[in-house]
């Protein structure tokens, strides 16, 4: 449990340092490659729990510790164990035990006493802490205060909801490859393998528990894919149709891709300036036996990739905050700065103005985040829309307005359908 427990404590540092948490804990995986399964799905857990709960985790532990904590290792080792007092189902006893031992292993034994005064009091004064926490914004929603704040000038009432949603598990969900079969029949298949799921209206099937791929029916053939419900939109609100030219500006790693080439015999140009992610769209392909022209390149530079052939539909997957998928990777909300929000509308901006040149008239154009800020989405749009006569925003969109909001069954994105006439 040590090696758990310390694992996920510079994990966690990591990502307070800047690292995503993908970064992070593939550095742990490349380090500590005799971990077994289970240890990795601990250290994983805990990982994911402490930054889903940080804002309440650092209120509880700035009253439990006033002064200054010198080093961040032994601040992050006693944040992942107030999680695990919290909300995991640890023995409290071999969670303070190990806690303490790992904080002299980082500090020195004179260390040992302050660690476990922290823990002891935190049991000791648990709902007075917690309440007291509660008191703040930061420690009740376990967000920064700037992402409080604009999701309650963007969204109103719905704002305490989403930032409640946003710290919850997220769903498993699956996408039936429609040259393979229906959802009815894999329905059907995950039932036969002991799998309970239930089916949305767009098709797509939610797992009751999530597990593992290899675990999926007809996973490795392609019959299957995971993909967020939401996310699942894209390719029937593109509305594509046998023989036509599609663009998919920016591709990576390739799931709305694949899904809209399940649906239709179409000519398909994908396209990622990430040459590395393009690599496990090609992969995904593979998987599903599909196939498409992928080429790395920036979608806004025209000149490197375009030949001059219009497209009659064009699927713009812009780079965003990702405030809409934050339950499925809470340390977003710790990296992302204000100003950052005004860096992704203005590439956002700039894709949309060079993505246009190449839809044909009469053609259509989709674009869509995973963002539920309103600078992203309505105002991207609506900006747009001002400076091009030649667009009209077509109706009929998911949510309010293009804007789905998460819940239980799915993932927050934005999505406008724009004709050019």
């Amino acid at each position: 449990m040590h090696q758990i427990q310390r694992s996920a404590a510079q994990t966690v540092a990591s990502v307070l340092s800047g690292a995503s948490l993908n970064a992070a804990l593939d550095s742990v995986w490349r380090r500590g490659r005799q971990l077994s399964v289970s240890e990795r799905g601990a250290i994983q857990d805990i990982c994911y729990g402490t930054l889903r709960h940080l804002g309440q985790l650092r209120a509880v532990l700035d009253q439990l510790a006033p002064k200054p904590i010198a080093s961040p290792e032994l601040r992050t080792l006693l944040l992942t164990a107030l999680y695990q007092l919290e909300y995991s189902e640890a023995a409290p006893y071999a969670v303070v035990d190990c806690a303490v031992e790992c904080a002299a292993r980082i500090g020195g034994d004179h260390v040992k006493p302050f660690a476990n005064a922290v823990l002891r009091n935190f049991q000791r004064r648990r709902e007075a802490l917690l309440a007291n926490a509660a008191a703040l914004d930061e420690g009740r929603f376990s967000y920064p205060g700037w992402w409080i704040e604009r999701l309650r000038h963007d969204l109103g009432a719905d704002a305490e909801r989403i930032l409640d949603m946003g710290n919850r598990h997220p769903p498993m969900t699956l996408r039936t490859n429609a040259r393979r079969g229906s959802a009815s029949d894999y329905l059907h298949r995950l039932r036969q393998a002991g799998l309970d799921a239930r089916r949305l209206d767009n098709d797509a099937l939610v797992l009751v528990r999530p597990v593992a791929v290899d675990r999926l029916p007809g996973f490795g053939e392609g019959v299957v894919s995971v993909q967020d419900a939401g996310a699942q939109l894209a390719a029937t609100l593109l509305d594509v149709e046998d023989g036509m030219r599609v663009l998919d500006a920016c591709a990576a790693p390739g799931g709305k891709t694949a899904h809209i080439l399940e649906l239709a015999d179409v000519d398909m140009t994908a396209l990622d300036a990430d040459a590395a992610r393009l690599q496990r769209l090609r992969s995904n392909l593979q998987r599903l036996r599909l196939s498409a022209h992928l080429q790395a390149a920036d979608a806004a530079a025209l000149d490197a990739w375009w030949d001059g052939n219009a497209f009659e539909r064009v699927l713009v997957d812009a780079p965003c905050s990702a405030s809409g998928v934050v339950r499925r990777h809470p340390d977003i909300k710790w990296l992302r700065r204000p100003s950052d929000i005004a860096g992704f509308a203005a590439q956002q901006r700039r894709l949309l103005e060079a993505s246009w040149k190449v839809v044909a008239h009469g053609g259509k154009l989709l674009y869509v985040t995973c963002s539920i800020f309103s600078e992203e989405d309505h105002e991207t749009i609506g900006n747009f829309l001002a400076r091009h006569p030649d667009a009209r925003i077509l109706g009929a969109m998911p949510g309010r307005d293009g804007l789905l909001l998460p819940d239980d069954e799915h993932d927050g994105f934005y999505y406008a359908l724009l004709r050019k006439d």
